[in-house]
């Protein structure tokens, strides 16, 4: 079932990778030539007239883009962070809903299979797409920056890996809502929205010291983002803080999945 599972998610995965690899290969492919000499002077100057605030939520502020390295620090991870979360929220979405819409979900009820059991599968499956992405973007990312001789594994990799925690998190999330619509157009818009509403609140909460603290609301906190940046590190408490959301998440998955009723 788990391979049945696989499968059918298999062709947007691998969409969503080449749409990733296809712009990273374009930003790595340009950047040694955009960024020169005298296009880094120039740069500086223009970085110089933006507001401190819009350089901060680009990570502007503590990263210099000079290189495809500094690119990755700043919009680059940004790109990474709602790439990620979009198609964890899609997959979520879908994955339940989409045997109900195709009337698929008919086929297994047919075989002596469990809700929990149907379900389980589908959690795997999500979870092994999401690893599989997130992994195969970062070997990807890290020969690029190995060619382009701006090389550093730990950051690198810290940088690459810290958004599978909230990236499974959407996921879990967008999961559990759909246990509560029967269709997938419902389910979709609303975990989209939610992705960049996280996002917004977390980039405004951290650049206005004034609400701050709203940025501990949103899922991105947990990619520990400007930590990584700024001493290589990642605040590990944010392992078990996702362990305990998704789990919270799964237990109402269960709960709900096991009493809808499917017309």
């Amino acid at each position: 079932m788990l391979k049945r599972e696989l499968k059918i998610t298999r062709k947007s995965l691998f969409i969503w990778l080449f749409v990733l690899i296809s712009i990273f290969t374009l930003v790595f492919a340009m950047y040694p030539y955009i960024m020169n000499e005298t296009s880094g002077v120039s740069m500086d100057e223009l970085l110089s007239m933006f507001p401190e605030e819009f350089l901060k939520a680009f990570n502007m502020d503590i990263a210099d883009i000079s290189t495809a390295l500094g690119w990755l620090k700043t919009e680059g991870i940004t790109f990474l962070l709602l790439i990620y979360g979009l198609y964890a929220s899609i997959l979520g979405s879908n994955i339940i809903l989409k045997e109900e819409s195709d009337k698929t979900i008919e086929f297994l009820y047919s075989k002596p299979i469990s809700r929990n059991k149907i379900l389980s599968t589908k959690i795997m499956a999500g979870i092994i797409n999401i690893i599989v992405l997130v992994l195969l973007n970062t070997i990807f990312i890290n020969i690029g920056l190995l060619i382009c001789n701006c090389y550093n594994f730990k950051e690198i990799n810290l940088l690459c890996l810290v958004p599978l925690l909230p990236t499974l998190v959407i996921f879990f999330i967008s999961l559990c809502i759909s246990t509560f619509f029967k269709k997938t157009k419902q389910t979709i818009g609303i975990s989209i929205a939610l992705v960049f509403i996280n996002y917004f609140i977390y980039t405004f909460a951290s650049i206005s010291s004034k609400i701050e603290n709203l940025k501990y609301i949103t899922v991105y906190t947990l990619a520990d983002i400007r930590n990584v940046i700024n001493k290589i590190n990642f605040n590990i408490i944010n392992v078990p803080i996702s362990i305990i959301l998704i789990t919270i998440l799964i237990f109402i998955s269960y709960k709900k999945y096991n009493k809808k009723e499917f017309v």
